[in-house]
């Protein structure tokens, strides 16, 4: 654990089994992360998916986190969620899925390392990431990247719906 926290931000997403009821469990599983708070959370989102069209749309959000753990222990812990969630990994690549939790930013930093990279390679091209990040982030730079404000120019956000709180 690092002594300062750092500001992360992780995307979320599920198109199985109550995936409304899968992002917003996710969400409540990163709050109880050691080290870690919730800073904020996005509404929901409704978007097809972006792999295979046979499946279910996807629901997604973006969670913004102060932490104390290090990238890759936070990566680790994301995946244990995953895990105790349901998520197989090795499974088809964009495929269905439980749910699916990515670290997309860490700080200022830029991280290249068997298994983590950070900025999230496909963050730029993903409308169903830049949307929910603008949303609690506005005036986010992302390292090496840019400001998200210009990332989200670059997609068409159209078919990235929000979904009603009671949904």
């Amino acid at each position: 654990m690092s002594s300062q926290p750092e500001l992360a931000y992780v995307g979320l997403g599920s198109n199985l089994d109550h995936p409304v009821a899968q992002v917003r469990g996710a969400l409540e599983a990163l709050a109880d992360l050691p080290g870690t708070r919730l800073v904020a959370a996005s509404r929901l989102y409704r978007n097809p998916p972006m792999g295979p069209q046979d499946q279910p749309d996807y629901v997604n959000a973006v969670a913004a986190l102060s932490t104390h753990l290090e990238a890759g222990e936070l990566l680790a812990e994301l995946q244990v969620i995953e895990r105790a969630r349901g998520r197989v990994r090795g499974a088809e690549r964009w495929g269905p899925r439980r749910i699916d939790l990515d670290l997309l930013v860490y700080g200022e930093l830029r991280i290249e390392r068997s298994g983590l990279s950070v900025p999230h390679p496909g963050i730029a091209v993903r409308a169903f990431v830049l949307v929910p990040l603008a949303e609690i982030a506005p005036s986010l730079e992302i390292p090496t990247l840019g400001p998200i404000g210009r990332l989200l120019e670059g997609v068409d956000p159209s078919a990235v719906v929000a979904i009603s709180d009671d949904a």
